[in-house]
């Protein structure tokens, strides 16, 4: 007896940017140094059960320690990316005091390295606008069924 097994294999779960490849520069445009907005962001299709995504932009290489360019949360779970610019639902307080993007602006020397990370959530975040780092973080313990990232870097 011959029996034929179907393997049904998910789309894995991956971020992207049509302003830049992944390990390569960022375009002046979305950088302080340029027009400081926000890079277009695509992502695949999430896992099973996903409520919302967050993401957190962020410099680990920052001479101050890990420096936050952008909060956002209560993403709709049906997007599939963000348009250029754009303003999402829920956005927290980065690193410059500011409730909105803020572009790579590091000082004078190598590049540094910018982080986009993606998270898939169980839930969506009972988060006012303005919320901290630590907030959204505390918020989304517990409740990431995946996390993704783009890392693209700056110098000047």
């Amino acid at each position: 007896m011959l029996v034929l097994a179907v393997v049904v294999l998910a789309a894995a779960f991956g971020i992207s940017s049509p302003a830049f490849k992944q390990g390569q520069a960022i375009p002046v445009d979305y950088t302080c140094d340029g027009q400081n907005v926000s890079p277009a962001l695509v992502w695949t299709a999430p896992p099973t059960g996903t409520k919302s995504f967050a993401l957190i932009m962020d410099d680990p290489d920052a001479p101050g320690g890990t420096f936050t360019h952008w909060l956002a949360w209560n993403i709709s779970p049906k997007a599939r990316g963000l348009k250029r610019g754009a303003r999402p639902p829920r956005q927290g307080t980065t690193s410059f005091g500011r409730v909105e993007y803020g572009g790579p602006c590091p000082p004078t020397g190598p590049p540094h390295r910018y982080f986009f990370k993606l998270y898939a959530l169980r839930s969506t975040l009972a988060l006012p606008n303005g919320s901290s780092r630590s907030q959204l973080e505390a918020a989304m313990r517990g409740k990431v069924l995946r996390r993704i990232r783009l890392v693209g870097l700056y110098g000047r």
